[in-house]
This record gives structure tokens, sequence and C-alpha cells, in this order.
């Protein structure tokens, strides 16, 4: 096994969507699934190209309500190229049988190559070897190269390579149904070699334009222009056993870009400037070594190995040195899929451990996409009755609240409130990637500057947050990591009561704060909110029974779940919230978890860090407590989220190494393998791939 090469033989339709995920190529500014190209849409393959930052808003019809929801446009599809031989049918899915295929993803270059051997319907063979890159030289460049090989017959061979804007969002089941049109033709041209389409988002307007340029040697041109579509056509006699080579080489500009006058002249100007796909390739795979010479991180095992790279590789071609220049976010899926909309969640916490030595440059325009997003995070604040900035559970191109109010059970077909947008947590963790910034570079001058302004901020919101109750500090109606508990059984109003996750990360976070003022001073903050700090950093409530931590107050009260039961009826139970509530349950009556809580304090701050929070809170906290709350909660989570066996794992190698092996491979497995059940196939979990990555670099540390 080469640890650089993901290889994958032949055609299995159950796993295409995966394999199109996990072979996805980009470079920071867009990532193109690794469908294949003669491809459309069809509920096996899905082609996808997604721009950084590119969101479009639409109304749909939801049970009998309006809602409104934003998502990462699918952009036109640039990789349309098929052949057909001698008059006979364009090679597309299911127009040919299939002889030999293998698809290889070279992480070392960034190159997905296949290799098909096909017979059409009139006994032809066919052999074809293709390789597409997205360039990481230039972020606004890809190619794709097709060499065809006629195996024993003789004739005319067309090529038909094409740029396809009539695509929809369509990669989520569940979303099915709601409007995902979100792209209106504009223009479609050709003229000297290459075709050009602009289009234009439905309500951001925001224009995308691509233009390709197709090189066949001798080969005739034909081209087309229909709405939304516009191909190139290419005809050359080819003898038996001899090889036909084309290219195609592609720019995608939008409007949003810097430094062009306007987004198809740029895109037309950059591919007739482009070289051929041999320089590109040698700049690209130039490009991809000086990132591995900074990012590689080494495993005895040699499968081990391959999905560090392969994890590796997905989450630069998402946060990639060209990100710097951007103003935009980390996807929780990447840019490799729909899943969640495109949206920003907290999954960037998992990744600044990684990023933030190597790549400061990219943690700080992460950070600086939060920091544009304060007025509106200030203004979400002071619409709740509170000051500071209250950053949202979902984000996306403006920094609203994105969360939608509804949510599909595909279990029991019904759309459920969403209560999700009251994890207030997310601002701790934006609090957490500016420290993390810090400890990694040690600028004062951006603690001094927008850095601090967001640490500040999120501070004033929690202290706004929090009200003294017999001199301990709380935090009422919010949710904590955990996700499956959004309230009380019985009380109507959503929410739970001092979340100790919650608590916890407020008293580190005045601690974190009142260190920023010592460092650079407290220019614009008084003394009465110093005082404030200073009070909830040492009097924060924190509930404890049965000598753990409790996750809320309350959660002693809780039912107990037959776990034995659940696990023989479903076998499956990661997604225990939608198998309670078909059954006409809610997980908010028990003691279950989808993922950590109370033990995501373990993962970030170490037990001695938890520790230390507490008993400066003047609460009791030994080596014995610690080890029976993991045990405690590791009992009552069913991992149904990916990154939950990336905390317990990290959690128990810290506190029982000899016990952390399976949820360790569980971790290493859970995307490459897709554990979670298709949800792969939607997008790439890029938190819980580079938490796994973090893991491994722990372990290696001597």
């Amino acid at each position: 096994m080469n640890p650089w090469l993901l290889t994958y033989d032949g055609f299995d339709p159950t796993q295409e969507g995966l394999r199109e995920a996990l072979t996805t190529l980009g470079n920071g500014y867009f990532a193109a699934r690794g469908a294949v190209p003669e491809s459309h849409a069809d509920g096996m393959h899905y082609p996808g190209t997604y721009v950084a930052g590119c969101y479009d808003r639409l109304v749909s019809q939801v049970a009998g309500h309006s809602t409104e929801n934003e998502d990462l446009v699918n952009a036109p599809n640039w990789l349309p190229l098929t052949f057909r031989a001698d008059g006979g049918d364009w090679f597309a899915p299911g127009s040919a049988e299939i002889l030999a295929q293998r698809h290889t993803l070279d992480m070392r270059q960034g190159v997905l190559t296949r290799l098909l051997r096909v017979r059409d319907s009139r006994g032809r063979i066919t052999r074809v070897e293709q390789h597409r890159l997205v360039s990481m030289d230039d972020p606004h460049l890809a190619a794709l190269t097709m060499t065809v090989v006629a195996e024993g017959w003789k004739g005319l061979l067309e090529v038909r390579s094409a740029l396809d804007g009539r695509v929809t969002n369509a990669g989520v089941a569940r979303y099915h149904g709601l409007a995902d049109r979100h792209l209106v033709p504009i223009r479609g041209q050709a003229a000297h070699g290459v075709i050009e389409l602009l289009t234009r988002t439905v309500t951001s307007r925001v224009e995308i334009a691509l233009a390709a340029r197709t090189t066949l040697a001798d080969g005739l041109c034909r081209t087309g222009v229909e709405e939304g579509w516009v191909s190139d056509e290419r005809t050359v006699e080819v003898k038996a056993g001899e090889g036909v080579t084309v290219e195609k080489v592609v720019a995608l500009y939008t409007s949003r870009d810097r430094a062009i006058a306007e987004s198809a002249a740029a895109a037309r100007t950059a591919v007739v400037r482009a070289g051929g796909f041999p320089s590109l390739l040698k700049r690209h795979a130039r490009a991809w070594e000086r990132l591995w010479q900074q990012a590689h991180v080494t495993a005895e095992d040699v499968e081990v190995q391959q999905i560090l790279n392969l994890y590796l590789f997905h989450l630069l071609q998402t946060a990639s040195p060209h990100l710097a220049e951007l103003d935009a976010g980390l996807p929780a899926r990447g840019l490799h899929g729909e899943a969640y909309r495109g949206h920003v969640f907290w999954d960037e916490l998992f990744a600044f451990p990684f990023l933030a030595p190597r790549f400061p440059d990219i943690t700080q325009a992460l950070l600086r996409y939060r920091w544009r997003r304060l007025p509106e995070a200030r203004w979400a604040a002071r619409a709740v009755g509170h000051t500071g900035a209250m950053f949202p559970w979902q984000s996306g191109s403006d920094g609203r609240e994105e969360t939608p109010r509804l949510h599909f059970n595909p279990r029991s077909g019904r759309w459920l409130p969403d209560r999700s947008h009251l994890q207030r947590h997310v601002g701790l963790a934006v609090a957490c990637n500016v420290w993390q910034h810090y400890l990694a570079t040690r600028d004062t001058a951006f603690l001094a500057g927008f850095g601090g302004e967001l640490l500040l901020e999120v501070a004033r919101f929690f202290a706004s947050l929090a009200a003294c109750e017999q001199g301990r500090y709380v935090i009422r109606g919010v949710m904590g990591p955990d996700e499956y508990h959004d309230g009380y059984p019985g009380r109507a109003e959503p929410g739970l009561d001092n979340n100790s996750y919650t608590n916890i990360m407020t008293a580190w976070l005045m601690r974190r704060v009142l260190d920023m003022i010592d460092l650079v001073g407290g220019e614009g903050i008084s003394g009465q909110e110093i005082d404030l700090f200073t009070g909830m950093s040492r009097r924060m409530r924190v509930d404890f029974h049965d000598g753990v931590i409790s996750q809320f107050e309350g959660y002693a009260a809780l039912e107990e779940l037959d776990w034995a039961a659940y696990r023989e009826k479903y076998t499956d139970i990661r997604r225990l919230d939608r198998i309670l509530e078909a059954e006409g349950d809610t997980p908010n009556r028990y003691k279950v978890s989808k993922q950590a809580d109370v033990l995501m304090l373990v993962h970030l701050l170490g037990e001695e860090g938890v520790g230390e929070i507490l008993t400066g809170l003047g609460y009791k906290w030994t080596a014995e407590m610690a080890t029976r709350t993991v045990d405690y909660y590791l009992a009552r989570t069913c991992h149904g989220s990916t990154l939950s066996a990336v905390v317990h794992a990290g959690v128990l190698a810290r506190l029982r190494p000899g016990v952390s092996h399976p949820l360790l491979v569980e971790a290493l497995n859970n995307d490459v393998k897709d554990l979670q059940g298709g949800t792969t196939a939607e997008g790439i979990h890029l938190g819980a791939m580079a938490g796994v990555v973090c893991l491994f670099e722990a372990q290696a540390r001597p």
C-alpha cells in the first residue's frame, strides 16, 4: 500500500457518493467533487463545485410555514468531458459496459487519475485515461486531460467539452422539496477556441463566470450554446491502437474577487494565458510540496498513514493559504458537499491546534471572518437584551443566525422545531480560537487589535448572559455541545440551565480576558467590567451529582435509558434522538448524549486545566473524580457525531490510554469508511478530520 494513494477499483453505485466526496479536489478558493466528468446528478453521481463564501438565500414552504435558507451555492459544473466512437452514443453513465475502472487520488500532488476500459453498444472497446487537478498554484484554474485509445476499431472520434449552469443544490436527500435553484443563466458564448458561461445567484447576485479552453490536435471544432449550457465539440480521425489526447483548462472567477474589472473578462483572460496541463501540473505539484513540508504528520502503520494523509489533504484543500486572501469561514463539511448548507459552525475549534502553529495566516483569516461579522453579532446580542457579541450557531455570508427553525427527521417523516441556535458556546469557541492563535504566534499586536476585540466582546456577552444568584453566577436557557438536550421534560420554555461546559468555559474566558488586559492594557474597559470579569472567573456555578460533574442543572433527575434494549431493537443507535422522536419520545427525558459535552472540557483544557478552573471556583476536584466523570459519560453517549469518537479517544488517551484504542479506530475510520451511514457522501466532516490528525500528532510527541 502506498500511503499517498487512495485507490478505488471498479464501479459500485452504492459507494459513488462517498468516493466522490473523498476524491474532491480543491485549493481553498473552490473545490470540485470527484464525480466522473461525463456524469450529472442522477441519484448515484453528484458533480458539485463550491466556491468559498459564495452563498445564496431562498424561501421554501415547509410544513405550512415559509422558511428561509442560505446555501453554499453549487456553482456551474466545469467538468463535462465525454466522447463517442464513430457516430455511436455519447459515453455517459449506463450507456456502455464498463470492463475495468480505477480511480486513484494522489494526495502528494493533488491529482485524480482515472483508468477506464469500456465496450459500447456496437461492441467497440475504448481505453481512456484521465487526469484532473484544481490548481493549488493559481486558485482560479483547474484542468482535465483525457487520452482515448481505440482498441480494434478506427473511424471518427468525437469529444464534447462543456460548461453546465443548469445545476441545482440537490446533493442532500432530506433537503429535497426545498427551493434549490440558485443560479440564473446570464450568458453563454464561444469564440476563438474558448467557451464561456456567466451565471448569477438569485438573491445574493454574485456573478460566477467560467471559461474553458479545450485542445485536441487536428480536431475539427463545433460549438453550441443553450441557456445555461455551452459546449465545444471536436472531431478527429483515429486508428486502432492510437491514442488521442484532449486537454481542458478552466478558469473560474466571481464578482466577489479582488483586482478584476469584471468576472467573465477575468475568466476569459486567465484561461487564454494559462499554460497547458503539464506546466499547470508542475506548478501545482510544487505548491503541494511546500504545503506537505509544513503539514506532514507521520504514523508507523501504513494504513493509518494513508488516512492521516487523506484527512490532512482535505483540511488543506479547504483551509489552504489561498483562504488567507478571502472573506470565508471554515465550513463544517468542507467544500465537499451540501450538508449543513455549507454553514460555518464551531468546527474550526478542532482545526486551530494544528493550523495555528503552521499556518498562522490562515487562522488569522478565519478569525477575521468572525471579526468582520462582529456588527451582526452585537446586533444579535442587543436583540435579545444583552451586550457584547452573540455569534450564531450556524453562520454563512453575513453572520446572521442561519440555523433553521425546523429540521426533518427522516425516520418519522416529521418536521420538528430546531433549537440548536441556543448553543451560545459557539462564542466560547471563537474565544478559544483567538487564544490558540495568540499562543501559537505570541502576537501581542493581534491581542491589542482585532483579536482582543473578539475576546472582549464575547466576554461581555457572557457577562451579560449571566446572573448572580446566591453568590454564584448562573447562565440559563442555553444548549450544550451534547445537542440531544434542548430543554427540560414538561417545561415549555426551551433551553437548559447551568450547562457545565458553558459555565466552566465562561470562567476560563474571563481568566483569558484578564490575562489579555495584563498583556496589552485595558483601554476602553471599565473598572466595573474588570470587577465583573474577575468575579465570574471565581464564582461560576457548576453542579455535581454522584461524584461527577452534572452536564447541567437537573441532570441527576433524568431517567436512565435501557441501552441494551435499544441496541437490540435498532442495532445502530447513533442517532438516538431520531429513534426516540419516531417513538413519540424525546432525549430530554434521559441521561443520554449524542457526543461529548462535559468531556469537551477535558479535551480542550486537559484534566489539570479543568481542575485549575474548578478549584479556582471553590469546588473540590480530584483525579478520582476526573476518571469517574469520564467513565460516567462515556457509558451514556451514543456517538451520533463524528466529533464524538475524536473527543473521547483524546480524553481516554490522556486519562486511561489502555482503553482508548477502539474509539481511536472509530475516529480514524469515521469518514474514510463512512461509519455514520451515508453522511460523508454529503460532505466530509472537517472538524473530525482535523481532530484525528491532532490526536496522532499528540501521540507522536516525545
